[in-house]
């Protein structure tokens, strides 16, 4: 079945405020600007995009020049010497770059000049379906058959498969991103062959690179069955460094899960495996965190056959609601834990109102009891907190009196 592209989206593009003021400040009778790339595709698909890319045949320092004169735009030369200027509008920024051409390449670095040609400058340009370009009057050009490609679920790389790898490498993982997205039916064999004889080239990439194209890859609505491919032709295991829980993935898109989340849910089943995937991908801190996290509570699931109404009140204390109702969505159609309609009630209650039950001490209750602080403080609350879990986690004054003389007994002042 072929997509209907919504040619109304192109007007839709150029109406933007920003957009007009920019292509506005670039009108030149002896030079042409267009709207170029991801923002022409998503307008055709009825998709309003965030990034805005004009390539034009005007030079950087005139593309400054004008800009500075014009009402209501600010430029940046956030990349001149490659040719990119950043127009600040009032509806975002838009990056203009003066086309180009190669005359060298070698992976990311390549050797151009500065062109005339957008013919040649969409050659220079990864699948076809990101080469189209808008003119300010509204002419839709396409030269390497990207219309055609987007309207039936194509994605091909413009001109050899392996020359435009070897320019750049990182270009395996942008294809089976854009399949994921734009992709319908089995992706192109030319180009999945190769991106398989290619895999080497993948070690060679920044490890910073290779995680924000994957993490994107995950978010993406056909991500899942792409990474059943991936995992069938041993990229998979070369991005991650080890096997994948497909099923689990599915389950995680799903459930809506963010793509942090689905990388758990795909390659997590231990701590170990969230510390190599924060040395492999260069994982934040936060996302390490995640992944630990979600470790912690697949062993705290583990061995569980049924999880009743106490226990789903100590599992979202112990591991905070958000974590795991995730987890038990990733473990759903999985033999165990089962849980109780009544757990997911509780479960459901507490989100409404507000997270999972609090801890209702803190250091400076023991402090008020007479604790001198330091290492006492700490075993006294770890000693109360067990028996709060271990309780059900009670509430109330009763409960809390409990607790505080458990903390005090664990900090040695009976």
């Amino acid at each position: 079945m072929r997509q209907i592209l919504d040619r109304a989206g192109l007007s839709a593009l150029l109406d933007r405020p920003g957009v007009r003021r920019a292509l506005a400040a670039l009108d030149d009778p002896g030079a042409e600007t267009r709207l170029v790339g991801g923002c022409v595709r998503d307008a055709l698909l009825g998709v309003s995009a965030a990034d805005i890319d004009l390539a034009t045949t005007l030079r950087p320092d005139a593309v400054m020049t004008r800009a500075r004169a014009a009402p209501g735009l600010k430029a940046v030369p956030t990349g001149i010497e490659h040719g990119t200027v950043t127009l600040i509008t009032e509806d975002g920024p838009i990056e203009v770059t003066t086309l180009r051409e190669d005359i060298e390449t070698d992976g990311r670095h390549a050797v151009v000049r500065f062109g005339s040609d957008f013919a040649r400058d969409a050659e220079r340009r990864d699948f076809t379906v990101n080469a189209l370009s808008l003119g300010i009057d509204g002419q839709l050009h396409d030269t390497v058959g990207g219309l055609a490609d987007l309207a039936g679920g194509r994605v091909r790389f413009i001109g050899d498969p392996t020359t435009r790898i070897r320019e750049d490498a990182l270009r395996i993982l942008r294809f089976f991103r854009f399949h994921a997205r734009f992709g319908r039916g089995a992706p192109d064999a030319a180009a999945l062959a190769a991106c398989v004889s290619a895999r080497d080239s993948l070690d060679r990439l920044s490890r910073e690179r290779v995680r924000d194209e994957f993490l994107k890859l995950l978010a993406a609505t056909g991500g899942p069955t792409m990474v059943v491919t991936l995992s069938g032709t041993g990229l998979l295991q070369r991005i991650t460094g080890g096997v994948g829980e497909l099923g689990r993935l599915e389950r995680a898109a799903g459930a809506g899960l963010p793509p942090v989340m689905r990388l758990a849910a795909l390659a997590v089943a231990g701590r170990h495996d969230a510390d190599r995937l924060r040395d492999r991908l260069r994982l934040s801190n936060q996302a390490h965190a995640q992944l630990t996290g979600y470790a912690d509570t697949l062993a705290d699931l583990h061995g569980r056959a049924l999880i009743g109404t106490i226990e789903a009140r100590i599992l979202a204390a112990a591991h905070g609601l958000p974590l795991l109702t995730a987890t038990l969505a990733i473990l759903a159609s999985e033999p165990r834990p089962d849980i109780t309609e009544d757990a997911w009630q509780t479960l459901r209650m507490m989100d409404g109102a507000g997270g999972a039950p609090t801890f209702p001490l803190a250091g400076a209750d023991l402090v008020a009891a007479g604790v001198a602080p330091g290492p006492a403080i700490g075993r006294g609350l770890s000693a109360a907190r067990r028996l709060w879990l271990e309780r059900g986690c009670p509430s109330g004054p009763d409960a809390r009196a409990e607790l505080l003389a458990q903390a005090l007994a664990g900090a040695g002042k009976a």
